[in-house]
Parts: structure tokens; sequence; C-alpha cells
């Protein structure tokens, strides 16, 4: 596949063929937008602030569908447009509706976390009453969802490979942090959101044409986010805290790298089943920016066949 299919080839075609799925969620998004902007005084129910989050714990499951500014409304409802029609038909709706569910929950467990502990450390009553809402912990999980799938497709327009973008995203993103003023109220939300989601498809993701759960792949190790050179380093502290926070299930899956099937042994099945998830992604991907330009060639025939007819 070359790299000019996956930067629109398809013309007009590419604003089509979003899924049922990933519009209703974009309309719970502006709906949530409306709503803060017609009823600011929503913001303290719906947002994350961590001071209220006891007894308002439902705001941990609702401040990710919700977008304060209309420039995060933007982002939010184009990635999530985009990236789901290329996610969503290789997971399935009910996977993919499972993953962002429960990225969006943990990351904002992870976000409440912090900003007590950082409360306590400081005793700064700002990271208490700071609402911080918004969908980019879900989109910064799709990334990885990406650089999983079709790791080597590489993008024109960034001249990289997928593989990097949720690196690249979270770099980008600490750089900017240095130069606002209210990082606190999306650099979390990023980072836990980036983790969580890696957790979520190394560990927890269902495959129902195996036995196994996650993505077990060499390939796909937290060591991959960073440079070659930092992996060495990165490696021994990434295994001890999935230990702690994923405890047997990390140690599990490092066992099924050799697991019996039936008395036959199949070493080196998880990289197998990596194989066969990067080709089902290229191969949806292939296929979906194939009828995208079948779709804008047959428009372009039809205009040129009224055209003709206009002029006899």
């Amino acid at each position: 596949m070359s790299s000019s299919q996956l930067s629109g080839g398809g013309g007009m075609s590419i604003y089509s063929g979003f899924t049922r799925l990933c519009k209703g969620l974009a309309v719970v998004l502006i709906a949530g937008h409306i709503v803060v902007q017609i009823i600011p005084s929503a913001v303290s129910y719906l947002a994350l602030i961590p001071a209220k989050t006891i007894p308002f714990a439902w705001n941990l499951i609702t401040a990710g569908y919700f977008e304060h500014s209309t420039y995060g409304l933007v982002i939010s409802t184009i990635g999530l447009l985009f990236i789901g029609k290329l996610l969503e038909p290789i997971w399935g709706s009910r996977e993919f509706l499972k993953f962002i569910f429960v990225v969006n929950f943990l990351t904002s467990v992870c976000v409440f976390v912090t900003a007590i502990s950082l409360y306590y450390i400081t005793t700064k009553e700002t990271y208490l009453y700071l609402p911080i809402s918004g969908f980019q912990g879900v989109l910064s999980g799709f990334l990885v969802g990406i650089k999983q799938i079709i790791p080597d497709q590489e993008l024109s327009f960034l001249k990289i490979k997928a593989k990097w973008l949720p690196s690249l995203a979270v770099l980008v993103s600490v750089f900017v942090s240095f130069f606002t003023s209210d990082s606190a109220s999306y650099l979390p939300t990023i980072l836990f959101g980036t983790y969580i989601g890696w957790i979520y498809l190394r560990y927890w993701q269902s495959k129902p044409e195996t036995r196994l759960r996650g993505d077990p792949s060499d390939e796909f190790s937290f060591s991959t986010f960073f440079p070659e050179f930092l992996r060495p380093v990165i490696d021994p502290v990434a295994t001890i805290i999935e230990r702690m926070i994923c405890g047997k299930r990390s140690e599990s899956l490092d066992e099924s790298r050799d697991y019996n099937l039936g008395g036959t042994s199949l070493s080196g099945t998880d990289s197998i089943e990596a194989s066969r998830r990067r080709e089902r992604g290229a191969r949806a991907l292939e296929e979906r920016l194939a009828a995208e330009r079948a779709a804008a060639l047959g428009k372009t025939e039809d205009a040129q066949k009224r055209d003709a007819n206009e002029i006899v």
C-alpha cells in the first residue's frame, strides 16, 4: 500500500463512510458542548472536578464526553469520525465502544488520583477545583490502536510511520504545555489516555479468533513507544510498572508466548497473531480506500456523461 493512498487520494469521498456509532458519539460530544454553552453551571456537574468527585462520582464518566471549548470539539469530532472509520470495522462495534468506555473511565480515575496526590504534595487547591473535560484521552488511545494495527504504514503528510503517532502526540503535548497556562486541564488526560489505551490493547482486548486476550507481541511492547536506543533502559522499568498494575495478568502474557493447544507447542503465537492483526488492518484500510476511489470515479464518470448529454 503506497503512502499516497493514505493521504486521501479519494477526493471528497474521504468525507464519507463514517460509521453510525461514530456519528452517534459525535452527536453526544456536540450536544454536551451546546449544553455547557447554554448552561455554564452544568460544568460543575459534568466535568471532572476532583474536590467534587465525591459525591459526584458520575463525572468520572461524563467528563470525557463533552468539550468545553469549540476548538477541542472540532478536534475531537474530526478525530473520532476519521479514526473510528478505520478502527471500528476491524475491532467490531461492541469492542470499539467498550474500548472507549474503559479508556475514558480509567483515564478519569488516574487523573483524579493524580490531582488529589498533587494537592497533598503541594497544598495548592488549584488541583482540586480545576475542571477537566474532553475526549482527548480516548483520542490518544485511538492513536495507540493505529500503532497496533498499521504500525509500518507511512503517513505521507508527516513523513513518519503510523507506529510513532502516539509518541508524537505525547511529545507535542508536553512541548506545548511549557507555553500554556492551562496544561493541567489536558496533559494528564493525554498521558493517561495513551497509557491506558496501551494497557487495554496489550492485556484486556478480547480476541474471539484465539483463546488469548490482548497483544503480547514484542512489536507492541511499551518500549516501542520510545527510540530504540532507550529501550534497554525502558524495558525493566516498564515491566515493573506493568506487574504492579496488571499483576498476574502481565506474567501470564509473558508465559503465553509458548502455550500449548491440544498438546502441540505453538511457540511464537504472539508474533503470528500480531502479523495477522496488521494484515487485517492493512487490508481493511486498502478496501476502504479502494471503495472511496471507486465512489469518486463513479461520480466523475456520471458528471462527464451529464456534460456530454448537455453538449449533444
